[in-house]
């Protein structure tokens, strides 16, 4: 079973942003997005003005401050690889959205980092929050994995721009 991460979040975020389980490459380094390839940090960086020089830290730090958090639909899986459509169906758990969105009530928008990501969402969670949490705005956004490759980066960051409207 793979384990997946603790969101990267602050009371004042507005927009979560969710992936749907960290790849190899983010759980070896135990970091979000961490494959060189994937464009989600370039995205972000170019969105909110971080400078590419910062550490992962600094970078997670900037992006709360920003008010925007940044975790995973799935809290364990099976899957070999990094690929999602290798998820195995049986071993999905979701994380903990319930006591996510009390904790921080402030969250407004969620925006999936892909398709597979607002599937897991729609089938694990969206059932769970709706009722409590009516106020909740949903986008899908193309996926920023460098597997997601029928689109461009200019076209993914166009697609991102999005996130500005809620932060």
């Amino acid at each position: 079973m793979l384990s997946g991460f603790e969101p990267v979040v602050q009371d004042n975020c507005r927009v979560l942003i969710l992936g749907s389980m960290p790849g190899v490459a983010s759980l070896q380094k135990q970091q979000y997005y961490a494959h060189p390839r994937n464009a989600f940090w370039a995205i972000i960086s170019e969105l909110l003005s971080i400078e590419d020089n910062k550490t992962y830290e600094q970078r997670c730090c900037l992006l709360k401050n920003s008010g925007v958090a940044v975790w995973d639909v799935l809290k364990a899986c099976r899957r070999p690889g990094s690929l999602d459509s290798n998820i195995e169906p049986a071993s999905e758990s979701a994380n903990d959205f319930e006591r996510l969105l009390i904790e921080n009530k402030s969250i407004r928008a969620v925006f999936f980092n892909g398709a597979a990501a607002e599937r897991l969402y729609r089938k694990h969670v969206l059932k769970l929050v709706n009722s409590k949490h009516p106020e909740l705005v949903y986008h899908c956004l193309p996926s920023s994995s460098p597997a997601y490759a029928s689109m461009t980066y200019e076209e993914k960051l166009k697609h991102w721009h999005k996130i500005i409207e809620y932060i």
